[in-house]
């Protein structure tokens, strides 16, 4: 199987990940959520294997302009509906392997799990 990177192309950290494997020259295909879409079963997949607090980025500048009300008790099925309907909520870049499902860049970490 092929390694995906899911992201966005416009995020930094996307751009540091993909650069990062460019640089190792570990293949990869790169999967835009927002142009090429982002449906609810792989969005739930990724909850499964993650959990729907480490896929969602409250730091970020999409969820920081909610409104107070929808920021405040989060569960599943409402943070599964934000970040379907806002793919920029998602925390970045997510790679599916054969191995599973990561989320977030460490070059520490990456340097462990991909590099050849």
């Amino acid at each position: 199987m092929t390694m995906i990177l899911y992201g966005i192309s416009n995020c930094d950290t996307v751009k540091k990940a993909r650069r990062w494997l460019d640089e190792q020259g570990v293949a990869y295909r790169f999967h835009d959520v927002r142009k090429d879409g982002l449906d609810a079963a792989m969005l739930q997949s990724w909850i499964d294997a993650l959990g729907w607090e480490r896929l969602l980025n409250k730091a970020g500048t999409t969820f920081r302009k909610l409104p107070e009300a929808q920021k405040g008790g989060l569960d599943t099925a409402s943070a599964k509906a934000l970040m379907l309907d806002q793919p920029a909520m998602i925390r970045r870049p997510v790679v599916k392997t054969a191995d599973g499902i990561c989320v977030g860049f460490s070059p520490a970490d990456w340097q462990a799990r991909f590099a050849a």
